[in-house]
């Protein structure tokens, strides 16, 4: 297996009116790349710079998350993917409430902020197919808006390291 991609994503949360909730953004449609899949902000590492420094960096080009907004507060596992051969490292911050985003627009589609409590009601552990692969994961629907794979394995990171 060859060396994995070192990538960062930011999993921003705020205190809404349902309480904690999570920024994701949902990727065009007609990207090459995980079209029309929902996922946090983040992106492959470039040269010179910290995972963290990637994240933020990330998050500010994707959807204009200010890096003085943003209060990193730890980090998950890492978390590798499957089919791309990416190593994704989550760093958890908080942003205040009511961002005004503006969206990468070649690659977003847009903004969604999913109440936590709305992604825990809304977990499932399903057999997704895949490019012929059946992929066991966990998922989150929430509205319609279904989240699954690298970035379920990272809600689900996220969910088990919060006090219950």
């Amino acid at each position: 297996m060859s060396a994995r991609i070192e990538a960062a994503v930011l999993v921003p949360l705020f205190e809404g009116p349902r309480g904690l909730t999570a920024v994701f953004t949902e990727r065009h449609a007609d990207l090459r790349k995980h079209p029309g899949e929902i996922s946090f902000p983040g992106g492959r590492q470039d040269p010179g710079e910290t995972l963290e420094e990637t994240a933020l960096r990330e998050a500010e080009e994707e959807i204009g998350l200010a890096r003085t907004d943003v209060t990193v507060t730890g980090t998950l596992p890492p978390i590798d993917t499957f089919v791309s051969g990416y190593r994704i490292h989550p760093f958890v911050a908080t942003i205040p409430a009511g961002v005004a985003w503006r969206l990468q627009e070649r690659e977003v589609a847009q903004v969604l902020e999913l109440a936590v409590a709305d992604l825990v009601a809304g977990h499932r552990l399903e057999r997704l197919w895949r490019k012929g692969v059946p992929v066991r994961t966990p998922t989150y629907t929430v509205d319609g808006h279904l989240v699954w794979g690298a970035t379920a394995r990272i809600v689900q990171s996220l969910l088990a390291s919060m006090p219950t």
